[in-house]
């Protein structure tokens, strides 16, 4: 069985576009590279029957052992950490914008929206 190498992406979003998980794993998918989308493994914390803790370091291992972190949708403080951590262990990011909850465009960083209250972030990206 021949076994091609593909890229691991962790998509860092926020709870908002939980909704949109299974269409963000599926572009990752046609871009030929492997999703590790925490809302698909662990769905919503687990729906709170263990510490979130123990879910956000699960995650952060995700992110560790990605090649790549694409940012999908508006910055929440969850998404901000999980850039700050690929940018500390110097991975690659892109962002990109959900049209219409139908359709995703890769867009520069400037472009980024954020939560309410987060947009002082915007030099951290």
């Amino acid at each position: 069985m021949k076994i091609e190498n593909m890229r691991l992406i962790y998509p860092a979003f926020s709870k908002h576009n939980f909704y949109f998980r299974e269409h963000i794993s599926k572009y990752i998918l046609e871009q030929k590279c492997v999703p590790l989308n925490p809302f698909m493994i662990f769905q919503y914390f687990m729906l709170d029957t263990i510490p979130r803790e123990v879910i956000r370091n699960a995650n952060n291992n995700l992110v560790t052992r990605g090649d790549e972190l694409w940012v999908f949708g508006q910055v929440s403080n969850g998404v901000l950490d999980e850039i700050k951590l690929s940018r500390k262990l110097k991975k690659p990011i892109k962002y990109f914008e959900i049209i219409n909850s139908t359709k995703i465009k890769e867009i520069p960083k400037e472009k980024v929206k954020f939560e309410a209250g987060l947009e002082k972030f915007a030099s951290e990206l």
